[in-house]
């Protein structure tokens, strides 16, 4: 049996790509690069391709749009597997010289996103309302990507579309927009084209303190399966899990090497990270991230992405 998988290149997924995971005899896994933003012709983003079109039998997903995916009845599942975690608090951007200097000072404000929907957004704007006092709802949403899962507005919320292909560092710099959050901050802010500077001045000391207090490194996307694969091979589900265990454990083994990676103190890091975070801030399984996803959940439920609440378990196989 041949199944596709659809994964970006992180280190944790170079097993898959180089071959280093072994599947269970009689399983061949056809591993595919694509990123997030690589589409077809039409624009069809991954998640886009997977969920609307079944493109690929598990592909790396947006948690997010998941969550609304599984409120709607649609035909996808999903596996305890995190790809991809971030912390909102350093993907605040701000002019260098912007009058706002706390997440107070941006009541009122335009915001630019990628898209309403998209996890790091639900995660900055629920971040915002319940970690900082600071009601989402004050503040203009201006979006570049077209939604993945229709949704109706809460009454009163302002979201406005930018042009697909808009530079918000140029945009941040001429005036249009107050403050950037993204996933991928915009080259002209990452290269100081746009003379920029996060909204935390200390944002690692944030974050840490962020992950101290909840216990957790926030997910971003989750492993999706297409439901009827899922329902007709229900061992591939415990397969896969091994699968991304082995490839978690192989990808930990490389920083054994102080110059695997280019960044001169890249082992040091490691260590340093283990020493604040703890041994393994990637867990894989329901129980290990419940109180992750429950917090997700509530975000996209106050934000009117989902209609009602969504149990954890409700979010997996039952074979699982």
């Amino acid at each position: 049996m041949e199944i596709s998988l659809a994964l970006d290149r992180y280190d944790r997924h170079f097993p898959f790509f180089d071959g280093t995971v072994k599947p269970p005899p009689g399983l061949t896994l056809r591993t595919l690069q694509v990123g997030q933003s690589v589409a077809l012709r039409d624009g069809r983003s991954r998640h886009e391709r997977m969920l609307h079109h079944g493109e690929f039998d598990l592909c790396e997903f947006s948690m997010s749009t998941y969550l609304m995916a599984v409120d709607r009845g649609m035909a996808i599942t999903a596996l305890p597997v995190f790809p991809r975690r971030l912390f909102s608090a350093g993907l605040f951007y701000v002019l260098a010289d912007s009058p706002i200097q706390t997440p107070a000072d941006l009541v009122g404000r335009r915001v630019a996103l990628s898209s309403f929907q998209t996890t790091l957004s639900l995660l900055a704007k629920g971040d915002l309302k319940f970690e900082y006092g600071v009601p989402w709802e004050s503040i203009t949403w201006l979006v570049t990507t077209r939604e993945k899962v229709a949704f109706e507005p809460k009454a009163g919320v302002q979201i406005m579309p930018l042009p697909a292909d808009a530079d918000l560092g140029l945009l941040l710099q001429a005036g249009e927009v107050d403050a950037v959050i993204m996933p991928h901050p915009p080259h002209s802010i990452i290269s100081g084209q746009v003379k920029a500077r996060r909204l935390f001045p200390d944002a690692e000391g944030e974050e840490l303190r962020y992950f101290r207090k909840y216990g957790y490194f926030p997910i971003m996307h989750i492993l999706a399966i297409r439901q009827d694969l899922a329902e007709r091979e229900p061992w591939l589900c415990e397969a896969m899990l091994e699968m991304f265990t082995q490839a978690k454990r192989i990808c930990g083994e490389y920083y054994s090497d102080p110059n695997w990676s280019s960044l001169l103190w890249g082992r040091r890091q490691y260590e340093r990270e283990r020493q604040l975070l703890g041994a393994d801030a990637w867990p894989i399984g329901l129980e290990e991230n419940r109180a992750n996803l429950e917090r997700l959940v509530g975000y996209s439920l106050d934000q009117g992405l989902i209609r009602r609440n969504l149990a954890v378990e409700d979010l997996f196989p039952r074979s699982l």
